[in-house]
Protein backbone atom coordinates (compact mmCIF):
# COMPACT_ATOMS: atom_id res chain seq x y z
CA UNK A 1 0.00 0.00 0.00
CA UNK A 2 1.54 3.28 -1.12
CA UNK A 3 1.85 6.61 0.64
CA UNK A 4 -1.01 8.01 -1.49
CA UNK A 5 -3.39 5.33 -0.20
CA UNK A 6 -2.44 6.10 3.41
CA UNK A 7 -2.89 9.83 2.77
CA UNK A 8 -6.41 9.48 1.34
CA UNK A 9 -7.39 7.06 4.09
CA UNK A 10 -6.33 9.51 6.81
CA UNK A 11 -7.78 12.48 4.90
CA UNK A 12 -11.31 11.07 4.47
CA UNK A 13 -11.43 9.61 7.98
CA UNK A 14 -10.35 12.93 9.50
CA UNK A 15 -12.74 14.90 7.26
CA UNK A 16 -15.77 13.01 8.58
CA UNK A 17 -14.61 13.53 12.16
CA UNK A 18 -14.08 17.27 11.71
CA UNK A 19 -17.38 17.83 9.87
CA UNK A 20 -19.29 15.83 12.49
CA UNK A 21 -17.78 17.92 15.29
CA UNK A 22 -18.54 21.17 13.43
CA UNK A 23 -22.17 20.28 12.77
CA UNK A 24 -22.91 19.01 16.30
CA UNK A 25 -20.63 21.24 18.40
CA UNK A 26 -23.53 23.24 19.87
CA UNK A 27 -25.82 20.25 20.50
CA UNK A 28 -27.21 19.43 23.94
CA UNK A 29 -25.09 16.55 25.25
CA UNK A 30 -25.91 17.10 28.92
CA UNK A 31 -29.60 16.11 29.15
CA UNK A 32 -30.87 12.57 28.59
CA UNK A 33 -33.19 13.76 25.79
CA UNK A 34 -30.39 15.60 24.01
CA UNK A 35 -27.82 12.83 24.49
CA UNK A 36 -29.97 9.75 23.79
CA UNK A 37 -32.53 11.17 21.31
CA UNK A 38 -30.75 14.07 19.65
CA UNK A 39 -33.29 16.42 21.29
CA UNK A 40 -36.03 14.91 19.06
CA UNK A 41 -34.75 17.11 16.24
CA UNK A 42 -33.79 14.60 13.54
CA UNK A 43 -35.13 15.27 10.03
CA UNK A 44 -35.69 12.68 7.32
CA UNK A 45 -32.28 12.92 5.56
CA UNK A 46 -30.43 12.29 8.84
CA UNK A 47 -32.84 9.48 9.80
CA UNK A 48 -32.48 7.77 6.40
CA UNK A 49 -28.70 8.22 6.27
CA UNK A 50 -28.23 6.92 9.79
CA UNK A 51 -30.63 3.99 9.32
CA UNK A 52 -28.95 2.96 6.09
CA UNK A 53 -25.37 3.06 7.31
CA UNK A 54 -26.10 1.55 10.72
CA UNK A 55 -27.37 -1.42 8.72
CA UNK A 56 -24.86 -1.11 5.88
CA UNK A 57 -21.79 -2.09 7.81
CA UNK A 58 -19.09 -4.64 7.39
CA UNK A 59 -21.20 -7.54 8.61
CA UNK A 60 -23.28 -6.75 5.50
CA UNK A 61 -20.47 -5.84 3.07
CA UNK A 62 -18.25 -8.74 4.12
CA UNK A 63 -20.84 -11.20 5.40
CA UNK A 64 -23.61 -10.91 2.79
CA UNK A 65 -21.15 -10.84 -0.12
CA UNK A 66 -19.57 -13.91 1.45
CA UNK A 67 -23.00 -15.58 1.47
CA UNK A 68 -23.47 -14.59 -2.20
CA UNK A 69 -20.07 -16.12 -2.96
CA UNK A 70 -21.46 -19.41 -1.63
CA UNK A 71 -25.15 -19.33 -2.62
CA UNK A 72 -25.56 -16.77 -5.41
CA UNK A 73 -28.34 -14.21 -5.90
CA UNK A 74 -30.88 -15.88 -3.58
CA UNK A 75 -29.26 -14.23 -0.53
CA UNK A 76 -30.59 -10.89 -1.81
CA UNK A 77 -33.69 -11.87 0.17
CA UNK A 78 -32.11 -10.14 3.20
CA UNK A 79 -32.15 -6.82 1.30
CA UNK A 80 -35.43 -7.28 -0.59
CA UNK A 81 -37.57 -8.37 2.37
CA UNK A 82 -36.08 -5.52 4.43
CA UNK A 83 -37.94 -3.03 2.22
CA UNK A 84 -41.29 -4.60 3.16
CA UNK A 85 -40.34 -4.48 6.84
CA UNK A 86 -39.49 -0.78 6.55
CA UNK A 87 -42.90 -0.08 5.01
CA UNK A 88 -44.56 -1.78 7.99
CA UNK A 89 -42.37 0.31 10.30
CA UNK A 90 -43.58 3.55 8.68
CA UNK A 91 -47.25 2.52 8.58
CA UNK A 92 -47.80 0.62 11.83
CA UNK A 93 -44.95 0.58 14.37
CA UNK A 94 -43.51 4.11 14.23
CA UNK A 95 -46.82 5.91 14.95
CA UNK A 96 -47.29 3.82 18.11
CA UNK A 97 -43.73 4.33 19.35
CA UNK A 98 -43.75 8.10 18.75
CA UNK A 99 -47.20 8.51 20.27
CA UNK A 100 -45.95 6.94 23.50
CA UNK A 101 -42.98 9.35 23.64
CA UNK A 102 -40.49 6.61 24.58
CA UNK A 103 -36.74 6.49 24.01
CA UNK A 104 -36.42 2.69 24.02
CA UNK A 105 -38.47 -0.36 23.06
CA UNK A 106 -38.41 -1.69 26.67
CA UNK A 107 -39.93 1.63 27.81
CA UNK A 108 -42.84 1.00 25.44
CA UNK A 109 -43.28 -2.48 26.92
CA UNK A 110 -43.32 -0.94 30.40
CA UNK A 111 -46.23 1.30 29.32
CA UNK A 112 -48.07 -1.61 27.69
CA UNK A 113 -47.32 -4.29 30.32
CA UNK A 114 -45.32 -3.47 33.47
CA UNK A 115 -41.92 -2.52 34.92
CA UNK A 116 -40.66 -6.11 35.20
CA UNK A 117 -41.30 -6.69 31.48
CA UNK A 118 -39.18 -3.63 30.73
CA UNK A 119 -36.33 -4.89 32.93
CA UNK A 120 -36.34 -8.39 31.37
CA UNK A 121 -36.34 -6.91 27.85
CA UNK A 122 -33.50 -4.55 28.74
CA UNK A 123 -31.39 -7.39 30.08
CA UNK A 124 -32.00 -9.56 26.98
CA UNK A 125 -31.08 -6.65 24.69
CA UNK A 126 -27.91 -5.85 26.63
CA UNK A 127 -26.70 -9.46 26.81
CA UNK A 128 -27.27 -9.81 23.04
CA UNK A 129 -25.53 -6.54 22.18
CA UNK A 130 -22.49 -7.23 24.36
CA UNK A 131 -22.10 -10.91 23.55
CA UNK A 132 -23.29 -11.05 19.92
CA UNK A 133 -23.77 -7.80 18.01
CA UNK A 134 -20.82 -5.61 19.04
CA UNK A 135 -18.15 -8.34 18.74
CA UNK A 136 -19.46 -9.34 15.27
CA UNK A 137 -19.34 -5.71 14.07
CA UNK A 138 -15.73 -5.37 15.21
CA UNK A 139 -14.64 -8.75 13.84
CA UNK A 140 -16.16 -8.33 10.37
CA UNK A 141 -14.78 -4.80 10.13
CA UNK A 142 -11.30 -5.95 11.02
CA UNK A 143 -11.58 -8.93 8.66
CA UNK A 144 -12.49 -6.65 5.76
CA UNK A 145 -9.71 -4.16 6.50
CA UNK A 146 -7.12 -6.93 6.74
CA UNK A 147 -7.76 -8.07 3.18
CA UNK A 148 -8.46 -4.67 1.59
CA UNK A 149 -5.30 -2.97 2.90
CA UNK A 150 -3.19 -6.14 3.35
CA UNK A 151 -2.37 -4.98 6.89
CA UNK A 152 -0.13 -7.95 7.85
CA UNK A 153 2.38 -6.96 5.16
CA UNK A 154 2.43 -3.39 6.51
CA UNK A 155 3.49 -4.69 9.91
CA UNK A 156 6.54 -6.42 8.45
CA UNK A 157 8.32 -8.85 10.74
CA UNK A 158 7.27 -7.10 13.96
CA UNK A 159 4.57 -9.68 14.98
CA UNK A 160 6.91 -12.59 14.18
CA UNK A 161 9.57 -11.13 16.46
CA UNK A 162 6.95 -11.36 19.22
CA UNK A 163 6.13 -14.95 18.19
CA UNK A 164 2.59 -13.89 17.17
CA UNK A 165 0.84 -14.82 13.94
CA UNK A 166 0.85 -11.63 11.77
CA UNK A 167 -2.81 -11.98 10.75
CA UNK A 168 -3.97 -12.53 14.33
CA UNK A 169 -1.90 -9.56 15.53
CA UNK A 170 -3.34 -7.32 12.79
CA UNK A 171 -6.89 -8.48 13.56
CA UNK A 172 -6.59 -7.67 17.27
CA UNK A 173 -4.92 -4.32 16.52
CA UNK A 174 -7.70 -3.18 14.16
CA UNK A 175 -10.44 -4.39 16.53
CA UNK A 176 -9.07 -2.31 19.40
CA UNK A 177 -8.33 0.72 17.24
CA UNK A 178 -11.85 0.82 15.79
CA UNK A 179 -13.43 -0.01 19.15
CA UNK A 180 -11.69 2.88 20.92
CA UNK A 181 -12.45 5.43 18.15
CA UNK A 182 -16.08 4.27 17.93
CA UNK A 183 -16.47 4.52 21.70
CA UNK A 184 -15.26 8.12 21.61
CA UNK A 185 -17.86 8.98 18.94
CA UNK A 186 -20.72 7.28 20.76
CA UNK A 187 -19.91 8.10 24.38
CA UNK A 188 -18.92 11.75 24.02
CA UNK A 189 -21.26 12.77 21.21
CA UNK A 190 -24.65 11.16 21.75
CA UNK A 191 -27.26 10.13 19.17
CA UNK A 192 -27.15 13.19 16.88
CA UNK A 193 -23.37 12.93 16.56
CA UNK A 194 -23.82 9.28 15.61
CA UNK A 195 -26.56 10.18 13.09
CA UNK A 196 -24.51 12.94 11.43
CA UNK A 197 -21.34 10.84 11.14
CA UNK A 198 -23.47 7.96 9.81
CA UNK A 199 -24.93 10.16 7.08
CA UNK A 200 -21.53 11.50 6.00
CA UNK A 201 -19.98 8.04 6.00
CA UNK A 202 -23.05 6.64 4.23
CA UNK A 203 -22.40 8.79 1.17
CA UNK A 204 -18.84 7.48 0.98
CA UNK A 205 -19.80 3.85 1.48
CA UNK A 206 -22.61 3.92 -1.09
CA UNK A 207 -20.31 5.49 -3.67
CA UNK A 208 -17.49 3.12 -2.74
CA UNK A 209 -19.70 0.02 -2.81
CA UNK A 210 -21.03 0.84 -6.28
CA UNK A 211 -17.49 1.61 -7.50
CA UNK A 212 -16.38 -1.88 -6.41
CA UNK A 213 -19.11 -3.43 -8.56
CA UNK A 214 -18.17 -1.16 -11.49
CA UNK A 215 -14.44 -1.93 -11.36
CA UNK A 216 -14.98 -5.64 -10.63
CA UNK A 217 -17.19 -6.08 -13.71
CA UNK A 218 -14.61 -4.24 -15.80
CA UNK A 219 -11.78 -6.47 -14.52
CA UNK A 220 -13.91 -9.59 -15.07
CA UNK A 221 -14.34 -8.63 -18.73
CA UNK A 222 -10.59 -8.14 -19.16
CA UNK A 223 -10.98 -4.37 -19.48
CA UNK A 224 -13.70 -4.49 -22.15
CA UNK A 225 -16.22 -2.57 -20.06
CA UNK A 226 -18.93 -3.03 -17.45
CA UNK A 227 -21.57 -4.26 -19.91
CA UNK A 228 -19.25 -6.98 -21.19
CA UNK A 229 -18.45 -7.97 -17.59
CA UNK A 230 -22.14 -8.20 -16.73
CA UNK A 231 -22.80 -10.38 -19.80
CA UNK A 232 -19.91 -12.66 -18.86
CA UNK A 233 -21.10 -12.93 -15.25
CA UNK A 234 -24.60 -13.85 -16.44
CA UNK A 235 -23.28 -16.51 -18.81
CA UNK A 236 -20.94 -18.04 -16.23
CA UNK A 237 -23.47 -18.10 -13.37
CA UNK A 238 -26.88 -18.20 -15.05
CA UNK A 239 -28.07 -20.91 -12.67
CA UNK A 240 -26.92 -18.85 -9.64
CA UNK A 241 -28.92 -15.78 -10.76
CA UNK A 242 -31.99 -17.17 -9.05
CA UNK A 243 -33.91 -15.29 -6.36
CA UNK A 244 -35.40 -18.61 -5.20
CA UNK A 245 -33.13 -20.40 -2.75
CA UNK A 246 -32.94 -24.18 -3.03
CA UNK A 247 -33.36 -26.40 0.01
CA UNK A 248 -29.57 -26.75 0.15
CA UNK A 249 -28.90 -22.99 0.30
CA UNK A 250 -28.60 -20.86 3.42
CA UNK A 251 -31.98 -19.25 2.56
CA UNK A 252 -34.43 -21.94 1.37
CA UNK A 253 -37.46 -20.41 -0.37
CA UNK A 254 -39.94 -21.52 2.31
CA UNK A 255 -37.92 -19.86 5.08
CA UNK A 256 -38.71 -16.43 3.57
CA UNK A 257 -42.21 -16.68 4.99
CA UNK A 258 -41.04 -17.85 8.41
CA UNK A 259 -37.77 -16.91 10.08
CA UNK A 260 -36.34 -14.57 7.44
CA UNK A 261 -39.39 -12.29 7.32
CA UNK A 262 -39.67 -12.29 11.12
CA UNK A 263 -35.97 -11.47 11.58
CA UNK A 264 -36.32 -8.58 9.12
CA UNK A 265 -39.49 -7.34 10.81
CA UNK A 266 -37.81 -7.31 14.20
CA UNK A 267 -34.62 -5.76 12.85
CA UNK A 268 -36.36 -2.80 11.18
CA UNK A 269 -39.27 -2.29 13.60
CA UNK A 270 -38.13 -3.29 17.09
CA UNK A 271 -34.32 -3.52 17.22
CA UNK A 272 -33.19 -0.70 19.51
CA UNK A 273 -29.86 -0.25 17.70
CA UNK A 274 -31.64 0.49 14.42
CA UNK A 275 -34.83 2.30 15.35
CA UNK A 276 -33.46 4.61 18.04
CA UNK A 277 -32.82 7.34 15.46
CA UNK A 278 -36.51 7.16 14.44
CA UNK A 279 -37.43 7.86 18.08
CA UNK A 280 -35.46 11.10 17.68
CA UNK A 281 -37.61 12.25 14.72
CA UNK A 282 -38.87 15.83 14.93
CA UNK A 283 -42.35 14.64 13.84
CA UNK A 284 -44.18 11.53 12.68
CA UNK A 285 -44.07 12.80 9.07
CA UNK A 286 -40.26 13.27 9.19
CA UNK A 287 -39.87 9.81 10.70
CA UNK A 288 -42.04 8.18 8.03
CA UNK A 289 -40.22 9.97 5.21
CA UNK A 290 -36.86 8.88 6.65
CA UNK A 291 -37.94 5.23 7.03
CA UNK A 292 -39.45 5.01 3.52
CA UNK A 293 -36.43 6.74 1.94
CA UNK A 294 -34.28 4.06 3.60
CA UNK A 295 -36.52 1.46 1.94
CA UNK A 296 -35.93 3.07 -1.46
CA UNK A 297 -32.16 2.96 -0.93
CA UNK A 298 -32.35 -0.69 0.14
CA UNK A 299 -33.64 -1.57 -3.33
CA UNK A 300 -30.11 -0.82 -4.59
CA UNK A 301 -28.60 -3.12 -1.96
CA UNK A 302 -28.02 -6.19 -4.17
CA UNK A 303 -25.80 -4.11 -6.49
CA UNK A 304 -23.12 -3.72 -3.81
CA UNK A 305 -24.01 -6.40 -1.24
CA UNK A 306 -24.63 -9.43 -3.50
CA UNK A 307 -23.24 -8.91 -7.03
CA UNK A 308 -19.61 -8.36 -5.82
CA UNK A 309 -19.77 -11.69 -3.99
CA UNK A 310 -20.90 -13.38 -7.20
CA UNK A 311 -18.12 -11.68 -9.17
CA UNK A 312 -15.67 -12.92 -6.54
CA UNK A 313 -16.99 -16.43 -7.17
CA UNK A 314 -16.07 -16.11 -10.85
CA UNK A 315 -12.59 -14.90 -9.93
CA UNK A 316 -11.69 -17.03 -6.89
CA UNK A 317 -13.97 -20.11 -6.90
CA UNK A 318 -11.07 -22.47 -7.60
CA UNK A 319 -8.73 -20.93 -5.02
CA UNK A 320 -10.30 -22.65 -1.98
CA UNK A 321 -10.78 -19.39 -0.05
CA UNK A 322 -13.06 -18.83 2.95
CA UNK A 323 -16.32 -17.11 1.91
CA UNK A 324 -15.88 -14.22 4.35
CA UNK A 325 -12.50 -13.35 2.76
CA UNK A 326 -14.00 -13.07 -0.75
CA UNK A 327 -15.06 -9.42 -0.58
CA UNK A 328 -11.81 -8.10 0.83
CA UNK A 329 -9.79 -10.01 -1.75
CA UNK A 330 -12.03 -8.68 -4.54
CA UNK A 331 -11.57 -5.07 -3.42
CA UNK A 332 -7.83 -5.57 -3.15
CA UNK A 333 -7.76 -7.06 -6.67
CA UNK A 334 -9.97 -4.62 -8.62
CA UNK A 335 -9.81 -1.19 -6.96
CA UNK A 336 -7.25 1.28 -8.40
CA UNK A 337 -4.55 2.23 -5.90
CA UNK A 338 -5.56 5.89 -5.39
CA UNK A 339 -9.12 4.82 -4.48
CA UNK A 340 -8.08 2.16 -1.98
CA UNK A 341 -7.54 4.75 0.76
CA UNK A 342 -10.94 6.33 0.10
CA UNK A 343 -12.73 2.97 0.27
CA UNK A 344 -10.80 1.93 3.36
CA UNK A 345 -11.92 5.17 5.02
CA UNK A 346 -15.52 4.45 3.99
CA UNK A 347 -15.25 0.92 5.42
CA UNK A 348 -13.85 2.27 8.69
CA UNK A 349 -16.78 4.69 8.71
CA UNK A 350 -19.19 1.78 8.26
CA UNK A 351 -17.62 -0.15 11.12
CA UNK A 352 -17.69 2.92 13.35
CA UNK A 353 -21.30 3.60 12.39
CA UNK A 354 -22.66 0.22 13.40
CA UNK A 355 -20.41 -0.02 16.43
CA UNK A 356 -21.16 3.40 17.87
CA UNK A 357 -24.88 3.06 17.09
CA UNK A 358 -25.09 -0.27 18.93
CA UNK A 359 -22.98 1.13 21.77
CA UNK A 360 -25.16 4.26 22.02
CA UNK A 361 -28.24 2.03 22.15
CA UNK A 362 -26.70 -0.16 24.85
CA UNK A 363 -25.97 2.97 26.92
CA UNK A 364 -29.54 4.18 26.40
CA UNK A 365 -31.01 0.84 27.46
CA UNK A 366 -28.84 0.74 30.58
CA UNK A 367 -29.24 4.37 31.66
CA UNK A 368 -32.95 4.92 30.95
CA UNK A 369 -34.03 1.31 31.49
CA UNK A 370 -32.02 0.03 34.44
CA UNK A 371 -30.13 2.88 36.13
CA UNK A 372 -33.02 5.34 36.17
CA UNK A 373 -35.40 2.60 37.33
CA UNK A 374 -33.12 1.82 40.27
CA UNK A 375 -32.54 5.54 41.02
CA UNK A 376 -35.70 7.40 39.90
CA UNK A 377 -34.50 10.65 41.53
CA UNK A 378 -31.11 10.65 39.78
CA UNK A 379 -30.10 13.89 38.08
CA UNK A 380 -29.88 14.25 34.29
CA UNK A 381 -26.10 14.51 34.52
CA UNK A 382 -25.94 11.35 36.62
CA UNK A 383 -28.07 9.40 34.12
CA UNK A 384 -25.87 10.45 31.18
CA UNK A 385 -22.69 9.73 33.16
CA UNK A 386 -23.89 6.22 34.06
CA UNK A 387 -24.42 5.49 30.36
CA UNK A 388 -20.90 6.61 29.49
CA UNK A 389 -19.29 4.45 32.19
CA UNK A 390 -21.37 1.45 31.16
CA UNK A 391 -20.47 2.08 27.53
CA UNK A 392 -16.73 1.87 28.20
CA UNK A 393 -17.18 -1.43 30.07
CA UNK A 394 -19.28 -2.86 27.21
CA UNK A 395 -16.75 -1.68 24.61
CA UNK A 396 -13.83 -3.39 26.36
CA UNK A 397 -15.77 -6.67 26.67
CA UNK A 398 -16.76 -6.55 22.98
CA UNK A 399 -13.19 -5.79 21.87
CA UNK A 400 -11.99 -8.79 23.90
CA UNK A 401 -14.56 -11.20 22.43
CA UNK A 402 -14.32 -10.07 18.76
CA UNK A 403 -11.03 -11.80 17.76
CA UNK A 404 -12.42 -15.14 19.00
CA UNK A 405 -14.97 -15.14 16.14
CA UNK A 406 -12.22 -15.96 13.63
CA UNK A 407 -13.15 -19.63 14.07
CA UNK A 408 -16.65 -19.26 12.57
CA UNK A 409 -17.38 -20.72 9.11
CA UNK A 410 -19.83 -18.03 7.89
CA UNK A 411 -20.05 -14.87 9.96
CA UNK A 412 -23.31 -13.75 8.31
CA UNK A 413 -24.98 -17.10 9.00
CA UNK A 414 -23.66 -17.02 12.57
CA UNK A 415 -25.02 -13.47 13.04
CA UNK A 416 -28.54 -14.37 11.87
CA UNK A 417 -28.57 -17.51 14.01
CA UNK A 418 -27.52 -15.68 17.16
CA UNK A 419 -29.91 -12.79 16.44
CA UNK A 420 -32.85 -15.19 16.49
CA UNK A 421 -32.38 -15.85 20.21
CA UNK A 422 -33.47 -12.36 21.18
CA UNK A 423 -35.18 -11.08 17.99
CA UNK A 424 -38.01 -13.61 18.08
CA UNK A 425 -39.19 -13.44 21.73
CA UNK A 426 -38.99 -9.63 21.90
CA UNK A 427 -40.80 -9.17 18.58
CA UNK A 428 -43.52 -11.65 19.63
CA UNK A 429 -44.16 -9.66 22.80
CA UNK A 430 -44.16 -6.29 20.98
CA UNK A 431 -46.58 -7.44 18.28
CA UNK A 432 -48.98 -9.03 20.81
CA UNK A 433 -48.77 -5.88 22.93
CA UNK A 434 -49.65 -3.64 19.99
CA UNK A 435 -52.44 -5.82 18.56
CA UNK A 436 -54.25 -6.75 21.78
CA UNK A 437 -55.68 -4.85 24.73
CA UNK A 438 -56.31 -7.57 27.33
CA UNK A 439 -53.13 -9.72 27.28
CA UNK A 440 -51.60 -9.28 30.78
CA UNK A 441 -48.00 -8.60 31.89
CA UNK A 442 -47.46 -12.21 33.04
CA UNK A 443 -47.95 -13.37 29.44
CA UNK A 444 -45.24 -11.01 28.18
CA UNK A 445 -42.77 -12.15 30.85
CA UNK A 446 -43.42 -15.83 30.14
CA UNK A 447 -43.07 -15.16 26.39
CA UNK A 448 -39.73 -13.35 26.75
CA UNK A 449 -38.05 -15.88 29.03
CA UNK A 450 -39.53 -18.99 27.39
CA UNK A 451 -38.67 -17.84 23.87
CA UNK A 452 -35.07 -17.02 24.73
CA UNK A 453 -34.55 -20.33 26.55
CA UNK A 454 -36.30 -22.51 23.92
CA UNK A 455 -34.25 -21.05 21.04
CA UNK A 456 -30.96 -21.32 22.99
CA UNK A 457 -31.71 -24.95 23.90
CA UNK A 458 -32.71 -25.71 20.31
CA UNK A 459 -29.40 -24.32 19.05
CA UNK A 460 -26.93 -25.64 21.59
CA UNK A 461 -28.33 -28.57 23.65
CA UNK A 462 -28.25 -32.15 22.37
CA UNK A 463 -30.42 -33.87 21.12
CA UNK A 464 -32.60 -30.80 20.48
CA UNK A 465 -29.99 -29.22 18.21
CA UNK A 466 -30.27 -32.20 15.84
CA UNK A 467 -34.04 -31.72 15.63
CA UNK A 468 -33.62 -28.00 14.82
CA UNK A 469 -30.99 -28.79 12.18
CA UNK A 470 -33.43 -31.16 10.47
CA UNK A 471 -36.03 -28.39 9.91
CA UNK A 472 -33.60 -25.49 9.19
CA UNK A 473 -32.90 -22.67 11.65
CA UNK A 474 -35.30 -20.18 10.05
CA UNK A 475 -38.26 -22.59 10.01
CA UNK A 476 -37.53 -23.30 13.67
CA UNK A 477 -37.63 -19.57 14.50
CA UNK A 478 -40.96 -19.20 12.68
CA UNK A 479 -42.43 -22.09 14.68
CA UNK A 480 -41.18 -20.66 17.99
CA UNK A 481 -42.66 -17.25 17.11
CA UNK A 482 -46.07 -18.74 16.29
CA UNK A 483 -46.00 -20.84 19.47
CA UNK A 484 -45.12 -17.80 21.63
CA UNK A 485 -47.93 -15.70 20.14
CA UNK A 486 -50.48 -18.49 20.71
CA UNK A 487 -49.19 -19.01 24.26
CA UNK A 488 -49.60 -15.32 25.13
CA UNK A 489 -53.06 -15.14 23.55
CA UNK A 490 -54.18 -18.20 25.54
CA UNK A 491 -52.89 -16.62 28.76
CA UNK A 492 -54.76 -13.46 27.77
CA UNK A 493 -57.99 -15.47 27.53
CA UNK A 494 -57.42 -17.34 30.79
CA UNK A 495 -56.11 -14.40 32.86
CA UNK A 496 -56.95 -11.16 30.99
CA UNK A 497 -56.14 -7.68 32.24
CA UNK A 498 -58.83 -6.18 34.44
CA UNK A 499 -59.11 -3.17 32.10
CA UNK A 500 -58.34 -2.70 28.43
CA UNK A 501 -55.02 -1.06 27.58
CA UNK A 502 -55.46 2.37 26.00
CA UNK A 503 -52.39 4.12 24.61
CA UNK A 504 -52.25 7.79 25.53
CA UNK A 505 -50.55 10.45 23.43
CA UNK A 506 -47.47 11.75 25.26
CA UNK A 507 -47.47 14.87 23.03
CA UNK A 508 -43.73 14.38 22.43
CA UNK A 509 -43.88 15.24 18.70
CA UNK A 510 -46.39 16.30 16.05
CA UNK A 511 -48.30 13.11 15.13
CA UNK A 512 -49.66 14.27 11.76
CA UNK A 513 -48.68 11.50 9.28
CA UNK A 514 -46.95 12.13 5.96
CA UNK A 515 -49.68 12.41 3.31
CA UNK A 516 -47.76 10.21 0.84
CA UNK A 517 -46.80 7.46 3.30
CA UNK A 518 -49.39 4.98 2.00
CA UNK A 519 -48.79 5.37 -1.78
CA UNK A 520 -45.00 5.45 -1.27
CA UNK A 521 -45.14 2.24 0.77
CA UNK A 522 -47.36 0.46 -1.77
CA UNK A 523 -44.99 1.49 -4.59
CA UNK A 524 -42.00 0.05 -2.72
CA UNK A 525 -43.77 -3.28 -2.11
CA UNK A 526 -44.74 -3.56 -5.80
CA UNK A 527 -41.12 -2.94 -6.85
CA UNK A 528 -39.92 -5.60 -4.39
CA UNK A 529 -42.32 -8.20 -5.82
CA UNK A 530 -41.29 -7.28 -9.39
CA UNK A 531 -37.57 -7.68 -8.59
CA UNK A 532 -38.12 -11.02 -6.90
CA UNK A 533 -40.35 -12.45 -9.66
CA UNK A 534 -37.96 -11.27 -12.41
CA UNK A 535 -35.18 -13.55 -11.14
CA UNK A 536 -37.29 -16.46 -9.86
CA UNK A 537 -36.77 -20.01 -11.10
CA UNK A 538 -38.87 -22.38 -8.98
CA UNK A 539 -37.50 -25.49 -10.68
CA UNK A 540 -34.76 -25.66 -8.01
CA UNK A 541 -37.46 -26.69 -5.52
CA UNK A 542 -38.49 -29.77 -7.53
CA UNK A 543 -37.10 -33.17 -6.47
CA UNK A 544 -34.06 -34.16 -8.49
CA UNK A 545 -34.65 -37.08 -10.84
Amino acid sequence: MGALTIFWFLFFTSLVGVLTWWITRRDDHASSSGYFLGGRSLTFPLIAGSLLLTNLSTEQMVGLNGAAFTDGLCVMVWEVVAVVALVFMAWFFLPRFLKSGVATVPQYLEIRFDHQTQVITNIIFLVAYVGILLPIILYTGARGMLDILDVPSLLGSFPERLNIDPETFALVMIVWMVGIIGSIYALFGGLRTVAVSDTLNGIGLLVGGLLITYYALNVLSGGEGVAAGADLLWEEQKDRFNSVGSNQSSVPFGSIFAGIFLLNLFYWTTNQQIIQRTFGASSLAEGQKGVLLTGAFKLLGPLYLVIPGMIAYSMFAGDDIKADKAYGLLVNRVLPGPLTGFFAAAMIGAILSSFNSALNSACTLFSLGLYKSAKPNASEASVVRSGKWFGWIVAVVAMTIAPLLAQTTSIFGYLQKMNGMYFIPIFAVVIVGMLTRRVPPIAAKIGLVTGFVVIAVGYFVSPFDAIVASVHDFHFLGMVFAWLVILMLVIGEVRPRETEFIQEDAKAVNMTPWRYATPAGITLIIIVIAIYVSFADFSVLLPKA
